[in-house]
């Protein structure tokens, strides 16, 4: 496949020690619902093992007591080389793991590059690169309900890359990753009906050759999936997904991570890329 991603095959992932469901910051979230732990670790587990059989590498941050949503290591910042761009988030609830993320970062030889004061957005969660038609890497970066509309002017003058914004409209889908995952240079699997009318028209103009997804099939967590080549590890696969993913040459991997949809996350929300590069 020439149209191979160059990125994915390097992932950084936080054990799920101290996942709990805390407190509520999304639709997803109910403080009385009670998280197994055994099962989730038993899930993580799972999702590395798939992972490193499809040829990825893992590198691993120490959960900490305190921070549940540590595991979702999407969440952590932007990623282009040897450099990293922390997030800053939306609720006071996560805002102490920015500083363990850039110490991890800062200890493996990154140069942190903050984005503008005062500017909201949640990292790789809201922010993925795929490459333009004329073969220019862009940045698709989503905005409404956890990063803010001016966060794709910040990420272009600190990353030096083209951005493209996109609103998301439904506070269910409320990253980007839960509505929009790269396969290769043409192809990625989208959810047109979670975007307002801009964002899916500049989609359309941006994914030479789209797998459309319904909002409900999007509600299953279908797009938090992870592409390793032509391996792709999904939480679940539609059969008809199934089936069009194979006629591109790519092989469908289910792993079940349910009790992490418990807080509105799956496959992509519980890894961060750590070798994009966009410039």
């Amino acid at each position: 496949m020439s149209d191979t991603l160059a990125w994915g095959r390097r992932y950084l992932m936080c054990p799920p020690d101290f996942f709990t469901i805390a407190y509520e910051i999304n639709p997803w979230m109910h403080a009385d619902v009670t998280v197994d732990r055994d099962l989730a670790a038993l899930q993580w587990h799972t999702l590395r093992h798939a992972l490193r059989t499809a040829g990825a590498a893992i590198e691993v941050l120490d959960p900490v007591d305190g921070l549940p949503d540590l595991v979702f290591t999407a969440n952590a910042g932007v990623v282009d080389g040897r450099r990293f761009v922390p997030s800053r988030f939306r609720n006071p609830e996560r805002a102490s793991e920015t500083p363990i993320d850039c110490a991890w970062f800062e200890r493996h030889g990154y140069e942190l590059h903050p984005m503008l004061p005062g500017v909201v957005h949640e990292g790789a969660g809201d922010a993925l690169p795929f490459t333009d038609r004329s073969g220019t890497p862009v940045l698709v970066s989503g905005y409404r309900t956890r990063s803010d509309v001016q966060s794709h002017v910040s990420l272009s003058r600190v990353l030096g890359v083209p951005v493209r914004p996109v609103e998301l409209v439904d506070r269910r889908l409320y990253h980007l990753d839960l509505t929009f995952c790269p396969l290769d240079k043409r192809r990625a699997i989208v959810v047109p009906g979670a975007w307002d009318r801009y964002g899916a028209r500049m989609m359309d103009e941006l994914v030479p050759e789209p797998l459309e997804l319904s909002v409900d099939e999007a509600l299953g967590f279908v797009a938090n999936s992870l592409v390793v080549g032509s391996v792709v590890v999904m939480p679940h696969c539609p059969p008809r997904v199934g089936w069009q993913l194979e006629r591109w040459g790519f092989t469908a991997v289910e792993v079940d991570v349910s009790e992490f949809h418990k807080a509105g996350g799956a496959c992509r929300c519980l890894t961060l890329a750590l070798d994009v590069r966009l410039t």
